[in-house]
């Protein structure tokens, strides 16, 4: 027969342990209703702009209620902050899939690899780039914050990357920030004239064959011929369909 300790010291255990289990639930809850809310507030940022933005606007997007968005981020400059945060933790995630720091690849394919990755994330969410033109049409203190905090960092990873892959012939000779921003504009590209593409044209910048395609070019084109030789189709640049979409987010764009 049990002891009546015995059963109590079960029962707290087991107490706890449900605790935990609520506890961890609630902490994915929690990011999964915060990373629906930077989406959207991407979104809702990029087509508008910071000081036309709302919060909103942005709880209209998930079908939310304004009081849940500003109980986890305060001011609408909280959350731009957040957002602009979040975007580039997720280009790092992908550099660090693609190209991890810790892995022996030739500065030249580290480079490659991680302009890979952030065109990826643009496919997947082309309103980054979007988010980032509204901030550079005046050198407001949203745009200095970016640069020292998030893109200081970055170019902190890049720029000895791009020196090193010219040093070995591997890419041209210019200005390395130049050569960057040339990249970064090559990212944009299907973000940015998509929706004229398929108005001229009818052909799709979310179609994953013209993705791929587009890619290839690039990579060919500033990489050399050589680039895009042995890499599976599986390995190519694809949309991913598993990110969050925000029931009632605009549709025009």
């Amino acid at each position: 027969m049990e002891c009546a300790h015995c059963s109590t010291t079960r029962i707290t255990a087991d107490g706890r342990e449900a605790e935990r289990v609520r506890r961890r639930a609630e902490q994915a809850r929690s990011l999964n209703t915060r990373a629906l809310i930077l989406n959207a507030a991407l979104s809702e940022f990029a087509e508008k702009g910071f000081e036309n933005a709302s919060i909103r606007g942005i709880a209209e997007r998930l079908g939310l209620q304004h009081p849940l968005i500003t109980y986890h981020y305060p001011t609408k400059g909280v959350l731009w902050r957040a957002t602009a945060e979040h975007a580039f933790e997720r280009i790092r995630v992908q550099w660090d899939q693609l190209a991890p720091l810790v892995a022996t690849l030739l500065p030249f394919e580290r480079l490659r690899q991680e302009y890979r990755a952030l065109f990826k994330y643009t496919v997947d969410f082309p309103e980054f780039h979007r988010f980032m033109r509204q901030e550079a049409f005046s050198h407001n203190p949203r745009l200095r914050w970016v640069a020292e905090v998030l893109l200081r960092p970055l170019l902190a990873r890049l720029l000895p990357q791009i020196r090193a892959a010219q040093a070995e012939g591997r890419v041209p000779q210019v200005e390395p920030i130049v050569f960057h921003y040339m990249m970064v504009s090559l990212t944009a590209t299907l973000s940015e004239f998509g929706p004229e593409m398929k108005a001229t044209s009818g052909v799709s910048a979310a179609n994953a064959d013209i993705v791929e395609q587009y890619w290839s070019l690039v990579e060919s084109t500033v990489f050399g011929a050589s680039a895009g030789k042995g890499q599976g189709k599986d390995k190519g640049v694809r949309s991913e369909t598993a990110r969050a979409q925000p029931s009632g987010r605009a549709r025009k764009r």
